[in-house]
């Protein structure tokens, strides 16, 4: 039994080698056929694979921690497209190659949206990366042009990648020349998300002395939707109203 469970795992399969003494007592209990038994392994072989492919691309993703959509206020924003939202959680954008910008001051929602947009993506069996924009532009400003190389090969090659907080800090011209890199390689062959404070017109507050700024916006938003949420931050509401519950409890 230990020799045979040796070769199940040699040959790859390795689920049913840990399960194996479980697998043949049931197939003789049950007066399995060959083939029925051929079947069971296969089943158990499939599951534990797509199992551990959600663990990895879960991990790979790096979602932190997140409030589900279930939590959100809808009725907070006093602008808000809630059906180009639940589309985009449908993930039609990433098999039709779009991207997707989410417009908005702090304290919105935005960045949740992105992460339960992901986590479904995920789900789904497509590979996403979540980066805020600072993480992603300083791991591409590496000094090395081999490491720079293949860490645009990096961002380049997941199905779904989202960059959060663009335009809460500014950058130089080498930036955005990185930035514009990853955008062009993406472009009509996987997807961006993307969440930004600004409004596009006032990216050159963040790229100031881009010259690929026009191209870059061009190609980003050349098959993209664009959801503009306005109104006042619902974090600040939420802070304001547990400061006001501690001082009736003391």
């Amino acid at each position: 039994m230990s020799e045979l469970a040796d070769t199940l795992a040699a040959i790859g399969l390795k689920a049913v080698a840990t399960q194996l003494e479980d697998v043949l007592a049931r197939a003789t209990r049950s007066r399995m056929s060959p083939a029925a038994v051929l079947e069971e392994v296969a089943r158990i072989e499939l599951s534990e694979r797509a199992r551990r492919g959600l663990e990895i691309r879960m991990r790979t993703a790096r979602l932190g921690s997140f409030k589900p959509m279930a939590d959100f206020n809808w009725s907070w924003p006093k602008k808000i497209d809630r059906d180009l939202i639940e589309q985009a959680l449908s993930l039609a954008f990433i098999g039709e190659r779009r991207n997707l910008a989410l417009v908005a001051s702090n304290g919105l929602g935005k960045t949740m949206i992105a992460k339960n947009i992901a986590h479904a993506a995920v789900l789904a069996g497509y590979t996403a990366l979540f980066r805020t924009a600072s993480e992603l532009l300083t791991d591409l400003g590496c000094d090395s042009p081999q490491r720079r190389r293949s860490r645009l090969a990096y961002y380049s090659g997941h199905d779904l990648l989202c960059i959060d907080e663009l335009g809460y800090l500014s950058y130089d011209d080498r930036a955005a020349d990185l930035l514009f890199e990853v955008v062009t390689r993406r472009h009509e062959r996987r997807s961006i998300l993307l969440t930004t404070n600004l409004a596009f017109a006032e990216w050159s507050t963040v790229f100031p002395n881009a010259s690929c700024l026009m191209t870059l916006l061009d190609r980003l938003l050349h098959h993209a939707d664009v959801v503009v949420l306005e109104g006042e931050s619902y974090r600040a509401f939420e802070g304001k109203k547990e400061r006001e519950a501690r001082r009736r409890r003391k």
